[in-house]
């Protein structure tokens, strides 16, 4: 299936328009296609700019050569329970079990199929030198045993692998505070020393996360919201520094224990990380969803989205100001030239680093004039990541371990590799060889830069002058070297893992986005800020949305809430038909 949606690398100086989105991601886009598709306004009085020559944001989904499905360098699931991204993908009611009974939304082609996290009787764990299957903790407790780590932890958090852990600090924190155990504690239930569940809503923990407190008698954060406590601190505090340790590790994911926004932390880890979530993703890729929206916002006739220009300012100062109030100054990359557009709304649908990228000293950003919004704009973490897509020959991991699919874990910088599928035509086979983020990035990044590329190889499958296209997107030799030195010590000398022979490198902390994803910082009131990030100047017809600032942040679907969230209080929009009535949006 052809992704090439007719996009306009040109020019049309002083082109008029009632909205101006920039970004072509996925807030973007479902904001040109809801205010469109409501007939709210025609496709010429909304029009989309984007900096890249694609479309899609921080999803990239690739196929590489030689085999016949899709990688996933960006954003590469779902959840069946985030009902926006469900819907769009699937069809409505979702009440309705047999797909081809639904209606559809977009007319674009998506196949939503189950994106398989594997058999962790099969998966390997390797932490400290020490390797495992990653349901070696639980295999031990069936026996009334503890699992003996090379973590010293507490005697109290001994035998816990690292979900059950985290469930043990939020569940502890929960009900030592009076108050949630008097509003909600009958929603927190502990069944066994190592089962715990949460049955809150979103809508519960909106409630519960302004006003829940740390009560622990001898902490230095005794009485404190748990608002303005940082994630770390509150974990070390919890089950001690080794015990971070080991979550940090163990977890596969530093970015979940960094000391963001510990508030925000607890339903994002009992939601997604620990209560064995449902996901999905598309065969055709997972950027198909910013396809679909962009192929049914680009049939409405004369829209258009703008690709390869750089917005550079915009002013109030101008001749037209009693027609359309703000004159856009995009720079048109192709022939270095600028040119302006007038419009009377402006939708920034961009992250933290793309804001500042802007021009800071319009009247828009001046810092001498907008603290609250700079402030704001800086509420948010920018968590840097990078994926290493490898292509095999063959899928060595099933032939030697047994291994489907899923992701196996480590402490080495590599992190974790995700095993994504075989060609069953030829056996060629896909991995995820390298998923870092925060400090790992670093590691990655002094052989990122380096000059000399990975060295493509033909395949029986894979002609030399096609994996040669792909030169520019290449890892370097030497951070292949290491990822395959890491992932040889990862799965153990009995295994012999040949060399790639192609690999696709994505460093998400570039220019214009600058992270993988965001995280709320401790001591900000969320409820407060996501509202007000969608229309910072009340005189101003300015928004700001994607997944940056919302309470779903690493998801598409965060972008769509706070998207639609925008939608219905600046521009009058009703709730869409596909969508139930009793789903919650966020702030």
């Amino acid at each position: 299936m052809s992704k090439n949606l007719p996009l306009n690398s040109g020019m049309s100086p002083d082109l008029k328009t009632e909205v101006a989105i920039i970004g072509a991601g996925t807030s973007g886009l479902y904001t040109a296609y809801r205010l469109t598709e409501e007939q709210k306004y025609k496709g010429s009085e909304v029009q989309i700019f984007d900096l890249s020559n694609k479309i899609a944001g921080r999803l990239e989904s690739v196929i590489m050569p030689g085999m016949n499905f899709y990688g996933e360098l960006g954003g590469m699931r779902y959840l069946t329970s985030q009902e926006i991204v469900t819907t769009l993908i699937e069809g409505y009611p979702l009440t309705e079990p047999d797909l081809a009974k639904r209606t559809k939304v977009l007319k674009y082609p998506m196949t939503p199929v189950p994106f398989p996290m594997g058999d962790p009787a099969e998966l390997l764990m390797y932490l400290r030198k020490q390797r495992m299957k990653q349901n070696a903790w639980e295999v031990a407790q069936s026996n009334g045993e503890k699992l003996q780590t090379r973590y010293y932890l507490n005697a109290d958090d001994e035998g816990f692998n690292a979900d059950q852990l985290f469930n043990k600090i939020i569940y502890d924190v929960l009900m030592a505070d009076p108050w949630f155990v008097s509003e909600y504690g009958h929603k927190a239930f502990r069944y066994t020393t190592y089962r715990y569940e949460f049955k809150l809503t979103s809508w519960d923990w909106d409630q519960v996360k302004p006003y829940l407190k740390y009560c622990f008698e001898g902490s230095p954060y005794n009485g404190r919201k748990v608002n303005d406590i940082g994630f770390w601190n509150l974990i070390k505090d919890q089950v001690s520094q080794e015990g971070y340790m080991f979550l940090a590790n163990a977890g596969g994911y530093y970015s979940n224990t960094i000391n963001w926004n510990a508030a925000e932390a607890f339903p994002y880890m009992v939601g997604d990380f620990s209560s064995s979530p449902t996901y999905k993703t598309i065969e055709e890729g997972y950027d198909s969803i910013a396809y679909a929206l962009a192929d049914a916002y680009l049939s409405k006739k004369d829209a258009c989205i703008w690709s390869e220009n750089k917005l550079l300012t915009f002013t109030k100062d101008h001749a037209p100001h009693h027609t359309h109030k703000y004159k856009l100054e995009f720079l048109n990359l192709k022939t270095n030239k600028t040119w302006h557009v007038y419009a009377n709304t402006i939708v920034l649908g961009m992250p933290r680093k793309s804001l500042e990228l802007l021009d800071q000293n319009n009247f828009f950003f001046n810092i001498n004039e907008r603290s609250t919004l700079n402030e704001n704009i800086r509420s948010v973490i920018m968590e840097p990541a990078f994926k290493i897509l490898m292509g095999f020959e063959y899928p060595w991991w099933k032939k030697a371990l047994d291994i489907d699919s899923g992701h196996s874990i480590t402490d080495l910088p590599l992190r974790q590799c995700y095993y994504f599928g075989t060609d069953p035509s030829n056996d060629h086979s896909m991995l995820l060889g390298s998923y870092g983020d925060m400090e790992t990035e670093t590691f990655w990044k002094a052989l990122s830069d380096d000059k000399v590329l990975f060295e493509v190889r033909a395949t029986q499958s894979a002609s030399l002058q096609e994996l040669r296209a792909l030169d520019d997107v290449q890892a370097t030799k030497m951070m292949v070297n290491e990822v395959m030195k890491q992932l040889r010590e990862l799965h153990g000398p009995e295994v012999l893992i040949p060399d790639p022979y192609i690999t696709w490198f994505k460093d998400w902390t570039d220019d214009p986005f600058g992270a993988g994803y965001h995280a709320w910082k401790a001591g900000f009131e969320v409820k407060d800020v996501m509202p007000y990030m969608r229309k910072p100047l009340e005189t101003e017809n300015i928004h700001i949305c994607g997944e940056a600032y919302s309470d779903q942040q690493g998801w598409v679907e965060g972008a769509f809430c706070v998207a639609e969230k925008m939608l219905q209080e600046h521009f009058g929009l009703q709730r869409p038909t596909w969508l139930s009535k009793d789903y919650y949006l966020g702030w």
